[in-house]
């Protein structure tokens, strides 16, 4: 027996009284069936309805054919009548969020002719795929439009063409429908078969945002909000930059300039680091000139350095050297040789002796090891020979 599915023909309606047709035992719960429902199951992208039935809650809700299942944590009697009511702070979010997005993939349509091939309502933003590729200039374009037409607080349509209607009617639609179509119209901006709920008016959307772009699959893929989500978003960001503000010293709208700025003089300090660095380890590399085989151990060193110190002492006369630098449970290491040798069966030696990981090419390897300094000693000078 098909569901009488209220929620099409008011998506406003927060309570209802139905029959219960069925119940059975299900995964982590139990499947009711109704003869009608005010709750939406979850498809074309939106998510379902929750609320109760009774005292059970519902916690997802699911089309069968014509039939719509409610799981619910409890189990409730066949034949008996239940009073549903829904989680309307869900169920109004859903409608702004799908709302807001045939508002911008109606435009999207109108201005570019790209389909909206994809939609996704979660519980942080919408996705939306659009077919073709968006620019920056247009993704504005189309934020600020859609913004306007929720300005003017537009009424929106859901009709059921008959036929001869709908044969005549330039709609959007994912794919063929057999049977009734039913029609979600707004006005100056899109016409498209759509199941799910709606606002009223486009003044109950709210704000849209398009917070992220990115090219997908030949199309663009974003990610949009409307209504409170959007008004949080909003609020998040305008913390974020205050925050920022305040930490750089500068006004709100000269953050931007101020953050170059800070890189301009981030990057000449550490030019002026490395010139520094390259200059001490020239320095301590001197220091082990003549010895055939020296072992360093240096505190701090970025594996570049780590690098850069093996170098130095093989152009102080080394013919292998190794540099290790503590970190957290071990020690970095650089390992180096005269270009004429191999380190790589060495390398593998000491990473199995001293529980390592590592490689690189045959005269230099780098890594790191879970071992201690009088370990790594040990090793050094017992394996430590061209």
């Amino acid at each position: 027996m098909p569901t009488k599915r209220l929620y099409q023909n008011d998506s406003y309606l927060r309570s209802f009284s139905a029959t219960v047709l069925s119940c059975e035992p299900a995964k982590n719960g139990w499947e009711i069936m109704l003869d009608q429902t005010a709750f939406y199951p979850e498809g074309g992208g939106q998510p379902a309805d929750h609320g109760t039935l009774g005292d059970a809650q519902v916690l997802d809700v699911k089309n069968r054919g014509e039939e719509i299942l409610h799981f619910t944590d409890t189990p409730l009697i066949p034949g008996s009548t239940v009073t549903g009511v829904l989680d309307f702070a869900r169920r109004f979010d859903h409608m702004q969020q799908h709302s807001g997005e045939h508002l911008v993939s109606g435009l999207l349509h109108d201005a570019y002719g790209f389909e909206n091939v994809g939609f996704h309502l979660g519980t942080e933003a919408v996705v939306i795929d659009i077919s073709g590729p968006l620019g920056n200039e247009a993704l504005e374009e189309v934020e600020r439009a859609a913004n306007e037409v929720v300005f003017a607080d537009l009424p929106i349509a859901v009709t059921y063409p008959d036929a001869q209607a709908l044969q005549a009617l330039a709609y959007r639609s994912k794919i063929e429908i057999e049977g009734q179509v039913r029609i979600v119209t707004i006005p100056t901006a899109d016409t498209c078969a759509c199941c799910g709920t709606h606002v009223a008016r486009t003044g109950e959307i709210g704000l849209i945002k398009l917070c992220g772009a990115q090219s997908y699959k030949g199309g663009t893929r974003i990610t949009m909000l409307s209504g409170r989500r959007a008004v949080a978003f909003a609020m998040r960001e305008h913390q974020q930059v205050a925050a920022i503000s305040a930490l750089l010293s500068a006004k709100q709208p000269d953050i931007v300039s101020a953050v170059e700025r800070l890189q301009q003089s981030e990057a000449a300090a550490r030019q002026a680091l490395g010139c520094r660095t390259a200059e001490l380890l020239n320095y301590r590399a001197a220091a082990y000139a003549g010895e055939r085989c020296p072992l360093v151990f240096e505190e701090a060193l970025a594996p570049d350095d780590l690098r850069r110190y093996a170098l130095r002492l093989l152009e102080s006369g080394a013919e292998q050297c190794g540099v290790f630098s503590a970190k957290e449970n071990g020690f970095q290491y650089a390992v180096a040789t005269a270009e004429t040798q191999d380190l790589r069966a060495f390398g593998l030696a000491l990473n199995k002796a001293l529980n390592g990981r590592g490689g690189g090419k045959p005269p230099l390897l780098q890594g790191s090891v879970s071992a201690t300094r009088k370990q790594i000693e040990a090793f050094w000078n017992e394996g430590a020979q061209l």
